[in-house]
């Protein structure tokens, strides 16, 4: 028979419980829906009982809870759910993620929130060029932007490359009305979006003015070679494979590359994705990390991640 394990843990003072458990003991019932172990909250004291593996991962999670609305912040189930699965994988700590601020930006810290996200920024740190691939939500543009701007204001590089493919070149792009930068605008609108949730728009806009960021279209890279930057070459799965070695071959000393893209996205009308086309060509060479991003990575509205798993299952049983 397995010896059970009993551990009472008491809040700091400054810890509302309320906040810990959750409105209407959200928190608390999710946690007792994910763990076999009992979980008794009485005042500013939890009580925990059973298999000492499960008490153990319960003891990590509260902890976590405490130190949390110590500093200012409300948990709630989404963030216990990521924790969960974290503790359950056996990789990162809750606590390991949240100290992990890639970036602060008006008093809101910016963080990966995933096991898998740890280890996106992880081999951004690590290698000069790192691929992103996963669906919507999972952080592939905003993490790299935010690993961006911290080098930059860091002095690890000099400047900022974001750039996309454009998918509409040629006549579609043609019949579009006003100037070429107001023809491909929309297309890289989302990439400012990014910025500025990361920098106030003044500073931003004198930083794209002076050069030090720029935005532009993927076709805009040709014949440059970009020397102490931060590239992110975005939406990648709308490359070619011309334009895919194109972007790559732009490196230059003392800069990085993070290219990232959905390949259940593909817009382009015929050919093969350069995206798709790189992964066995380049995966082993050292300096160049994959990374796969999944439905578990999403961190937008809940029902975003049902989505993604659906999507994910329906082309499990196409293949």
């Amino acid at each position: 028979m397995t010896e059970l394990s009993h551990i009472t843990l008491t809040a700091p003072d400054p810890v509302d419980m309320a906040l810990v458990v959750g409105a209407t003991d959200e928190i608390l019932h999710e946690l007792e829906q994910a763990f076999a172990a009992r979980i008794t909250v009485r005042g500013n004291t939890v009580a925990l009982e059973g298999d000492e593996i499960e008490v153990q991962q319960l003891v990590a999670l509260f902890t976590d809870l405490f130190k949390l609305v110590q500093e200012g912040e409300t948990p709630d189930v989404p963030y216990v759910q990521r924790a969960v699965e974290l503790l359950r994988r056996a990789e990162f700590s809750p606590t390991a993620l949240r100290e992990d601020v890639l970036l602060s930006y008006r008093g809101r810290a910016i963080r990966p929130k995933t096991a898998g996200q740890k280890h996106y920024v992880d081999a951004i740190r690590d290698h000069t060029v790192t691929f992103a691939i996963g669906p919507a939500g999972t952080g592939k543009t905003y993490l790299a932007m935010a690993m961006a701007v911290a080098a930059l204001k860091r002095k690890e590089v000099g400047r900022i490359i974001l750039s996309r493919p454009i998918v509409e070149a040629g006549e579609n792009l043609g019949f579009l009305p006003g100037t070429l930068f107001e023809k491909v605008d929309p297309y890289i609108r989302p990439l400012y979006d990014a910025l500025y949730s990361m920098f106030d728009q003044e500073r931003a806009n004198a930083l794209i003015e002076n050069g030090t960021i720029e935005i532009a279209p993927l076709a805009f890279m040709r014949g440059r070679t970009l020397n102490d930057a931060f590239i992110i070459l975005d939406e990648a799965q709308n490359t070619t494979p011309e334009q895919m070695k194109m972007a790559l071959t732009r490196l230059g000393f003392g800069s990085k590359i993070v290219v990232t893209g959905d390949i259940s996205q593909i817009d382009l009308p015929r050919g093969t994705s350069g995206l798709v086309q790189v992964r066995s060509i380049l995966e082993g060479i050292d300096d160049i990390a994959f990374c796969d991003l999944n439905g578990k990575d999403v961190v937008r509205h809940s029902l975003v991640a049902t989505i993604v798993a659906a999507y994910e299952r329906a082309a499990g049983k196409a293949k």
